[in-house]
C-alpha cells in the first residue's frame, strides 16, 4: 500500500476516535489498531500524537475558514451596511453546518478542539491555532466587535469567550441536553435548530451595554 494511503488511514482512524472519545482519552494504541498500522507509521507521517491532532484539526478548520471567507465576501458584495451581530453569528453557524455535511465529525471535533485548547499544558496547540488560523478568523471577530455594543477591550474579550463557552457546552453535550429536554437527539435538523436558538441569546449578550454589577446585601 502506498504511504499516502497509510497516512490517510491513520488520520481517518484518529478523526473517528477523537470525535467519539476526545483527544486526551484516545490512545495511540487505539489509533494504530483501527488504522491497522504500527506506531512507527504514525510517527513517520505525523511525528507524534500532537502532530496527528493538528492534522485532524486542519481537515475541518481549512474548509471552515474557506466557508467563512466566502460568506463574508458575498455579504460585503451584496450589502451596503455592516451586518448585524446576529447575521454574523448566522454566518458562523451556517459555515459550521456546511462543513459538517462534508465531514460528519466536524462539529464534535471543533468543540473538542476548543475545549482542549483551554486546558493547561496546551501551549503548543494554542500556538498552532493562533498562528495558523488567527488571521483567518480575525475579520469575523472584528466585524462582531464593530457591531456589538461599545465596551472596553477586556469586556469584549470575555464576551467572545462566553460565546465559545456556550457553543462548546451545548454542542459537546448535545445528546445529554436533548435527553434532559425529553427529546431524542436527531442529528442535522435538531442541531441546526439548536444553533439557531443560540443566536438571539448570544447576540443579546454582545449588545448589552457595559459591565453588570451585582450588589450583595448581608
Amino acid at each position: 500500500m502506498q504511504e499516502s494511503d497509510t497516512a490517510t488511514r491513520i488520520v481517518l482512524a484518529a478523526e473517528e476516535l477523537f470525535a467519539e472519545q476526545g483527544f486526551i482519552e484516545t490512545t495511540m494504541r487505539q489509533i494504530t489498531a483501527r488504522a491497522d498500522v504500527n506506531l512507527a507509521a504514525v510517527n513517520y507521517h505525523y511525528g507524534s500524537k500532537n502532530g496527528l491532532i493538528e492534522a485532524v484539526a486542519q481537515r475541518f478548520l481549512e474548509p471552515l475558514c474557506e466557508q467563512l471567507e466566502q460568506r463574508l465576501a458575498e455579504r460585503e458584495i451584496d450589502g451596503h451596511q455592516f451586518p448585524s451581530v446576529e447575521e454574523l453569528l448566522e454566518i458562523l453557524m451556517r459555515a459550521l453546518l456546511v462543513v459538517k455535511e462534508v465531514n460528519p465529525h466536524a462539529l464534535s471535533l471543533f468543540m473538542r478542539l476548543l475545549d482542549l485548547a483551554y486546558a493547561p499544558g496546551q501551549d503548543g496547540l494554542r500556538a498552532f491555532l493562533l498562528d495558523g488560523y488567527g488571521d483567518r478568523f480575525r475579520p469575523l471577530i472584528e466585524l462582531v466587535r464593530r457591531n456589538a455594543a461599545p465596551v472596553e477591550e477586556d469586556e469584549f474579550f470575555w464576551r467572545m469567550h462566553f460565546l465559545l463557552g456556550a457553543m462548546i457546552f451545548t454542542l459537546s453535550n448535545y445528546a445529554t441536553l436533548s435527553a434532559f429536554s425529553g427529546q431524542e437527539a436527531e442529528a442535522s435538523a435538531d442541531i441546526e435548530r439548536t444553533l439557531h436558538r443560540m443566536i438571539p441569546v448570544i447576540g443579546a449578550g454582545f449588545q448589552a451595554r457595559g459591565e453588570s454589577t451585582w450588589f450583595c446585601k448581608v
